[in-house]
């Protein structure tokens, strides 16, 4: 790919200093360079809301462009052999799938992932938060990121899917493997992790679909096996990678949402004790999930997106191919002072807040409430169970995993006073 009418910029992405605070950047960006072409990342990446959204709403971008083109047609190189389970899960699960295929994919899971399954967690997701909560008020310093906000949606995930206990272990390493995969400049070690960790939950997603089907439980396998629209039903392979998709976006962004919430209200401690005074109060849950719309746009954990371009079309003066890469700047849009008024101020009772982490158009986050229930429900319990909660050391950085794609803290060592 070539930009040539396109200013040639570098985004730092595996910088620490920058993965640990963008915002200063993608501001400077906002203003100079809306539009930009990465020559490292060999593709244009937008950093303005109107672009982004635009874009995401153009049927002319999507996900994947091979349901279109081969890669000879394309100018991609051959698949790598290495990671050759990696590329037919992500050829395969509806993130990364066009129309039609997309379109019936998104419904039959659409059938059992349903607004009625996610509220009825409500109940089970307060009494795991109250186990996890249990003996953190006597801790004293604890890491927030391992104690609290992973255990949850894994366990949520794990309960929703239908994986007995003896065999959950395993599924937040191979989670985290599988998406470090999508930085850039993963190495060979990543690659084999991911690949390895891909054949591994696809072993035990076999066993288990093919067990519901001779047994059906109340769970989502069972529900995914049995969903059935205009007589057709998704494969066994379309049923393994679905589960997959799931179990990684149904807890990354929860995970990394949570603690990088937290951070930015115990940094903001009028904004933390305004939650802690209202969470007592049963009727408060309105309060807490118009609080992590504004935490999500805030400090997204999903700072990048990409789309490919699936015919020829000209962007921002810059003329791109079928199988051009476009990087969509989410944490850049969610701070555009275009579209929200003092961006860089947290404001919990921003009303409305049509900020891009979960996505735009007929790509959105079909899990977006599952992740909402989740944020709004553990930041209550939080606020409830340990008020006077602080930072272990309030004038240090945060301590992140190092990636910018899915950008998260490695850690956060907070105090239960």
């Amino acid at each position: 790919m070539l930009a040539p009418s396109l200013p040639h910029l570098r985004l730092p992405v595996t910088d620490p200093a920058f993965v640990q605070n963008p915002y200063p950047l993608l501001a400077e960006l906002r203003q100079t360079q809306p539009a930009f072409f990465d020559p490292d990342l060999n593709r244009v990446v937008l950093t303005r809301y109107a672009d982004i959204a635009a874009v995401l709403r153009d049927k002319r971008f999507g996900r994947s462009a091979l349901h279109r083109y081969s890669r000879d047609e394309l100018g991609w190189p051959p698949p790598d052999p290495a990671q050759a389970q990696f590329d037919a899960f992500n050829g395969n699960h509806m993130l990364d799938s066009e129309p039609p295929k997309h379109t019936r994919l998104r419904s039959l899971v659409g059938l059992a992932f349903t607004p009625r399954r996610v509220e009825r967690l409500g109940t089970r997701i307060e009494a795991i938060l109250a186990g996890q909560l249990r003996g953190l008020d006597k801790a004293g310093a604890f890491d927030l990121v391992a104690d609290y906000a992973e255990p949850l949606p894994v366990t949520v995930i794990a309960e929703l899917l239908g994986v007995p206990p003896e065999q959950r272990a395993m599924l937040r390493p191979w989670s985290a493997a599988i998406v470090r995969l999508y930085e850039p400049g993963a190495g060979q070690q990543a690659q084999a992790e991911a690949e390895r960790a891909v054949q591994d939950f696809s072993a035990l997603l076999r066993g288990l679909g093919q067990q519901r089907r001779q047994q059906p439980e109340d769970d989502l396998i069972t529900a995914l096996v049995q969903a059935e629209a205009a007589g057709d039903r998704l494969s066994e392979q379309e049923l393994i990678d679905t589960c997959i998709l799931l179990l990684n976006a149904g807890h990354e962004a929860s995970v990394n949402g949570l603690a990088a919430g937290v951070l930015a209200l115990l940094r903001k401690r009028g904004q933390w004790e305004m939650l802690v005074e209202a969470a007592p109060r049963e009727d408060s849950l309105p309060l807490f999930r118009r609080a992590i719309e504004e935490l999500l746009r805030y400090d997204s954990p999903l700072p990048m997106f990409e789309r490919i371009a699936l015919e020829p079309l000209e962007l921002h003066g810059a003329a791109l191919k079928p199988g051009d890469r476009v990087s969509l700047l989410y944490a850049s849009g969610n701070r555009d002072p275009l579209k929200f008024e003092q961006p860089d101020a947290l404001n919990l009772s921003r009303d409305p807040n049509p900020h891009l982490t979960f996505g735009l158009g007929i790509h959105y986050c079909l899990g977006a409430p599952l992740a909402r229930l989740e944020l709004a429900l553990s930041l209550r319990a939080l606020c409830r169970a340990l008020p006077g909660l602080r930072l272990a050391n309030p004038d240090g950085p945060g301590q992140y995993t190092g990636g910018f794609v899915i950008r998260g803290l490695a850690r956060l060592d907070v105090v239960a006073d």
